[in-house]
């Protein structure tokens, strides 16, 4: 059955992993080791079976923004100091928080946490105002925790832009948290494998974006290095400990190259994800630049789409 441990988490019957990784720290003070140490600590929970605690994960990310390689593009800036990567990301800041009704069926009302910035340049970005133009505000970790436990949501949906370079934050958001509210990790999964170690046992639901089927039309559209790889690799990784559910927003004169060899990989390759194949392109931003997706899917196109998620949904 689809998102067996979310609908688990919600009906009582189990813990979201972020409360269960807090009952691990026994006091134990993890400042004063190295990033190799806190690797090995964590490489040491898991050999004996057991979930890695959330204050050791907290450690390891602030020492992982000094030198950021959260994401696959491995910066290595001192954002600590202020010095930008790609994604042009410092201090986190939050564009919009709310009671989001717009999600999947399952998933709504969501607690949605929209971050500015992103680690992708999407010239199509349907989001843009968040991504690219990394307009937000600061807001102090005890005042979000707050807001998401007082608002009623099913959820915490980590979204962006992306999540990926304000992870140090969304674990201070935890440590201040104390209901059984499943964690969504709300991305485009571009994500260093040592992130996704991080997300492990961590993240109950991945909510992701996969976007291309191939390198050339990633590199060009989004200006990313070795799509396919990560993405691949990383969903495989998410699938071990969490539900997954994906995104995939059909480009215009996309179908070939990138939809039906996406969803021929996940089908062969995932066990049993929830997938939404989505229809709702605008040619925004920087699309009319690019003469494939300066419009909308055509009547042709969205037949097409028809027979695919007969085939694969």
């Amino acid at each position: 059955m689809m998102l067996d441990r979310y609908r688990a988490i919600l009906n009582g019957e189990i813990e979201p992993y972020y409360l269960r990784a807090k009952k691990q720290d026994l006091n134990t003070d993890y400042s004063e080791l190295s990033r190799e140490e806190l690797w090995g600590e964590i490489d040491e929970f898991r050999r004996e079976n057991k979930i890695p605690p959330l204050e050791l994960k907290v450690e390891l990310a602030k020492k992982m923004v000094k030198g950021c390689e959260l994401c696959e593009r491995k910066c290595k800036v001192n954002r600590e100091k202020g010095e930008k990567g790609y994604c042009d990301v410092t201090e986190p800041k939050i564009s919009s928080e709310f009671l989001h009704m717009g999600e999947e069926r399952e998933l709504v009302p969501s607690h949605t946490v929209f971050f500015a910035g992103c680690n992708f340049r999407c010239v199509f970005c349907q989001n843009y105002e968040i991504s690219q133009l990394n307009q937000g505000r600061k807001l102090p970790a005890e005042i979000l925790a707050e807001k998401i436990e007082s608002d009623g949501g099913k959820n915490v949906n980590w979204v962006g832009g992306d999540p990926t370079p304000n992870l140090h934050y969304i674990l201070e958001v935890l440590r201040k948290m104390k209901k059984p509210i499943p964690q969504i990790w709300n991305s485009n999964m571009y994500l260093s494998e040592k992130c996704m170690k991080l997300l492990s046992q961590l993240m109950d639901v991945y909510l992701t974006d996969f976007k291309y089927g191939n390198d050339e039309c990633a590199k060009k559209l989004s200006d990313v290095e070795d799509y396919t790889f990560v993405l691949r690799r990383n969903h495989l990784i998410a699938e071990k400990t969490g539900d997954l559910i994906i995104r995939h927003l059909v480009l215009p004169g996309h179908l070939e190259c990138c939809t039906k060899p996406l969803l021929e990989w996940i089908d062969s390759n995932l066990g049993n994800p929830k997938l939404n194949i989505m229809t709702q392109y605008r040619p925004v931003w920087h699309a009319d630049e690019h003469p494939k997706i300066d419009r909308y899917l055509n009547r042709e196109e969205k037949k097409e789409i028809k027979k695919l998620r007969k085939k694969y949904s």
